[in-house]
């Protein structure tokens, strides 16, 4: 079964996509990136390159599912209220795409991957670098919080 995480926000958004082997049970990575808008574009524009981006990371990997991270709660309303617009637009391209779509809390990402849910950045990271063979690159939080979310959905999904 091949999935499509990602960890939203609309300056960076964490794309990855995982496979699991149904005889086996075991996970692979197939892709992942930190897709980037740029700050100095209009909001409705950046929402637009996402979706462009998304839509052609669907086409070209023919995931059958997304899992995504729910928002948690921002100090910043403003922030809160694009990166909301911004898993709006992920999830109407998700079912438009055909995907069936699986939401989950950073505690249960936490706990699924780092062992706990007060595990931190660093610790996930190293979790998901354990969990998953990942190829050698530099890769950014957002990354890897997609992957981590990806895992996570292979953690609880019982078909």
């Amino acid at each position: 079964m091949r999935i499509l995480a990602i960890d939203p926000g609309y300056e960076r958004l964490g794309i990855a996509i995982l496979e699991k082997d149904r005889k086996t049970g075991k996970e692979t990575w197939i892709y992942s990136e930190t897709f980037r808008t740029h700050p100095g574009d209009e909001f409705v524009d950046r929402l637009q390159a996402i979706g462009s981006h998304i839509t052609h990371i669907i086409d070209l990997y023919q995931p059958v599912m997304m899992a995504i991270e729910n928002l948690f709660l921002s100090n910043n309303q403003k922030t809160a209220m694009r990166v909301s617009e911004t898993r709006g637009a992920l999830l109407l391209l998700a079912k438009q795409g055909g995907l069936e779509v699986h939401e989950f809390t950073p505690l249960q990402i936490k706990t699924a991957v780092g062992g706990h849910g007060r595990a931190d950045k660093k610790s996930v990271i190293a979790m998901t670098q354990k969990l998953i063979a990942i190829p050698d690159a530099k890769r950014l939080d957002d990354e890897y919080d997609a992957i981590a979310c990806g895992l996570t959905f292979f953690a609880y999904y019982r078909p």
